[in-house]
């Protein structure tokens, strides 16, 4: 299937490992252009050499810590000047911060930016040009919906939700669609880090329908589906990529 994809450009945060590198490479397969952006500079030059060695047209890349105070609008402006233009933006940038619920005020403050705050700000910094082009796709990778404990990163990943679903109401009618994907148990670095192998053998034949945990590769796809003219008629939605963890029907 030809995704219509050649051409356009694209901005992804968290684009160093995990989901936001996958998704990176799997838009640049199809003749995206990039700007790829997170703190850690080797990951994205190392990223950007497997990219070229793929048959991909050189990313620009940012180093950027998106949670300085001006960061989105100066991301929003530099992707905006090596691109061109930004017809896709992936909000991959973020992280779980299970909190006690006698944590300080100022722990909140910073899961809330980092999760929910700088993602509206980008989001709402490019949208000029996507609206002045007559096109955009805004992809969110956020997070689920059934906590099983206080994590900061649920309650604002929630509001994602809703403030996606109404900045939908607002821009479809300039050919921009907005989406998010949660995860599910996607390996990475920090699932890695975090739970031994066999911890997550035990919980994958417990929890998950599919029997193990997923691969970046694996949500990818969607968001580059969701990112291409194809997917013209989707918007406003939040569709989980998990493996059938979640309980929830719709």
């Amino acid at each position: 299937m030809d995704l219509q994809l050649k051409g356009k450009t694209a901005l992804v945060t968290g684009a160093s490992q995990g989901i936001g590198r996958a998704i990176a490479k799997g838009l640049a397969a199809e003749g995206v252009k990039l700007c790829i952006a997170a703190r850690r500079r080797e990951l994205l030059d190392q990223l950007a050499k497997e990219i070229v060695a793929a048959g991909g047209v050189r990313p620009q890349i940012a180093m950027v810590d998106i949670m300085e105070e001006s960061a989105p609008q100066k991301l929003a402006q530099e992707a905006l000047k090596g691109l061109g233009e930004i017809g896709i933006l992936i909000n991959c940038a973020g992280g779980s911060r299970p909190l006690p619920i006698d944590a300080p005020e100022e722990k909140w403050v910073e899961a809330m930016t980092l999760n929910f705050t700088r993602v509206r700000q980008l989001t709402h910094a490019v949208l000029p040009d996507m609206i002045k082009r007559k096109w955009g796709r805004i992809i969110n990778i956020t997070g689920k919906s059934e906590p099983d404990r206080l994590n900061a990163a649920f309650a604002a990943k929630a509001g994602v939700h809703a403030w996606a679903k109404g900045l939908s109401r607002e821009i479809g009618k300039y050919g921009i669609t907005v989406n998010s994907i949660p995860p599910g148990r996607i390996m990475s670095e920090q699932i890695r880090r975090n739970y031994p192998e066999q911890e997550r053998k035990e919980m994958s034949e417990r929890e998950i329908p599919v029997g193990r945990y997923g691969e970046p590769e694996e949500l990818a796809c969607l968001a580059v589906f969701l990112a291409s003219p194809l997917a013209c008629y989707i918007t406003g939605t939040v569709m989980p990529v998990d493996g059938g963890l979640r309980r929830f029907s719709f």
